[in-house]
């Protein structure tokens, strides 16, 4: 049984960058379409895709590199774990790394980053940060 299905796709993605692997697959669920679609719009994955089959359908993301094959994601910390959970308003949320890297926050709109929850003025649960 698993008990955090959130770390279980963060861990997923990083050791999949770790060997460089093009495409990466997770169980589905909503919460992790939200973080996929986050990764895509502040351009850490190319795409990502729900692919039907077996009893539980997967998203399959694409994963991004540089044109020399360097690594985007680099670093994945899941910040809110089961046991612990961290909340912050918008106006505590500060930049990841200068702006270089992103919180990803599940809020009452939704799952967003952290520039979108400034920018919308919205507080939440802080899922994970990446760099």
């Amino acid at each position: 049984m698993m008990t955090d299905p959130i770390a279980d796709m963060l861990t997923r993605i990083r050791n999949a960058v770790r060997i460089e692997r093009p495409t990466v697959e997770v169980p589905a669920s909503k919460v992790k379409r939200g973080v996929a679609d986050v990764l895509k719009r502040e351009g850490f994955i190319w795409d990502w895709r729900e692919v039907q089959g077996g009893p539980v359908p997967h998203l399959q993301l694409e994963l991004k590199y540089g044109p020399n094959g360097e690594r985007l994601i680099r670093h994945i910390k899941r910040v809110s774990s089961p046991g612990r959970r961290v909340y912050s308003r918008s106006a505590l949320l500060r930049p990841v790394l200068g702006g270089l890297g992103i919180s990803i926050l599940s809020t009452s709109s939704g799952v967003v980053s952290d520039r979108e929850a400034r920018q919308r003025k919205l507080g939440g649960e802080v899922l994970c940060e990446l760099w």
